[in-house]
C-alpha cells in the first residue's frame, strides 16, 4: 500500500498530527434537540439504523442505514432524526485532520462529504464497534489500538472515496471564513463591509476577501447580497410590508438601489415578483 495511491497532500499520514478525541453511539428516545452548532474538530457520522437529516451549512443531507458523513473542523450542522424511523449513528471526533473534498462548484471549497455504502458488513462499521468498545472500557494500550485502528480506517476511506487528508493547519483558515460567514448571516441588515468582516475576524482584509471566496466559492460582499435577497424574497412573499420597507430591513441602502439589485439578481423587479407568487398562491 503506498502513500500515493491514497493521494495524501504533502505529509504521509503516518506523520500528521491527529488525535481520536471521542467516539460515540447515538440513539434517537424522544430527548433529541440538536441546534446547528461548530466543532474545531473533523467528525465522522456513520448511521447504523434508521433515518434522519443532516443541515451542513446550507445543505440538507438525508441520511440512512450505512451512510456515512464526514463534516471538516469549524463547519455549522446538526443532525435531525425520522421519528418513526429514529436514527443510530456512531460519530468519531478527530483533532488535528480535515479533508479536502470535490465540490460541484469549480473553484470553491467543499466542507463535508457524503457517502453511501451498500452493506453494513463493512470495515467501517467492524473497526467503529471495535473502537467503541476500547473507548468504554479502557483497557492498557486502548489509546494506542484505537489510535491504530483510525489510521487504518482513515486509508481505506481515502482510497475508496478518492479523498486527500490534510492537516488540520492546511484548513485553518475555514475557521475565520465560517465566522465571517455566520456573523453575515445573523447580521445582513446590518451595515456590513469588508473592514467590519476584518475586523470580526482578525484577518486582513484582502486575505479574508481571497480566503472567503476560495471556501464559499463567492466573494464576502456577493454573499451578503444574496443573503439580502433571500431574505427580501420571503418577506415579499409572506408580508404586506412596502418594497421600501423591505429594502430597509433587509439592509440596502435604498429603494432604488434595492430595485436594482433585485432587477439583475433575480430578472423582476420585486414588484412583478410579489405579483407572479401571489397568483400561484391562488392556483
Amino acid at each position: 500500500m503506498s502513500n500515493e495511491y491514497i493521494s495524501l497532500k504533502q505529509k504521509e499520514l503516518s506523520r500528521l498530527n491527529f488525535n481520536l478525541r471521542y467516539i460515540s453511539m447515538h440513539k434517537y428516545e424522544g430527548d433529541w434537540q440538536s441546534q446547528p452548532h461548530t466543532h474545531h474538530f473533523t467528525e465522522l457520522f456513520y448511521v447504523t439504523d434508521g433515518k434522519g437529516v443532516f443541515h451542513i451549512e446550507d445543505n440538507l443531507i438525508p441520511v440512512k442505514a450505512n451512510d456515512l458523513v464526514i463534516i471538516n473542523p469549524h463547519i455549522e450542522h446538526t443532525e435531525k432524526t425520522k421519528t418513526l424511523e429514529p436514527m443510530e449513528y456512531i460519530v468519531f471526533g478527530v483533532d488535528g485532520l480535515a479533508f479536502s473534498f470535490q465540490s460541484k462548484q469549480e473553484g470553491a471549497r467543499c466542507n463535508f462529504g457524503y457517502y453511501s455504502y451498500a452493506s453494513s458488513h463493512n470495515h467501517v462499521v467492524d473497526f467503529a464497534q471495535i473502537m467503541l468498545t476500547e473507548f468504554q472500557d479502557k483497557q492498557p494500550g486502548f489509546d494506542i489500538l484505537c489510535m491504530s485502528i483510525l489510521q487504518v480506517l482513515l486509508v481505506y476511506l481515502a482510497r475508496e472515496q478518492q479523498l486527500s487528508i490534510i492537516s488540520d493547519s492546511t484548513f485553518r483558515i475555514s475557521k475565520e471564513c465560517a465566522l465571517a460567514k455566520r456573523y453575515i448571516d445573523a447580521n445582513y441588515a446590518q451595515n456590513i463591509t469588508l473592514d467590519t468582516l476584518a475586523e470580526i475576524t482578525h484577518i486582513n482584509k484582502y486575505y479574508l476577501a481571497h480566503t472567503f471566496t476560495s471556501c464559499i466559492g463567492k466573494s464576502p460582499i456577493s454573499y451578503l447580497t444574496e443573503t439580502r435577497l433571500r431574505a427580501s424574497m420571503e418577506l415579499l412573499i409572506n408580508t404586506n410590508l412596502s418594497i421600501a420597507q423591505i429594502a430597509s430591513c433587509t439592509g440596502f441602502s435604498s429603494q432604488s438601489y434595492f430595485s436594482q439589485i433585485f432587477k439583475k439578481e433575480i430578472g423582476k423587479t420585486p414588484q412583478q415578483y410579489r405579483k407572479n407568487n401571489e397568483k400561484n398562491a391562488e392556483h
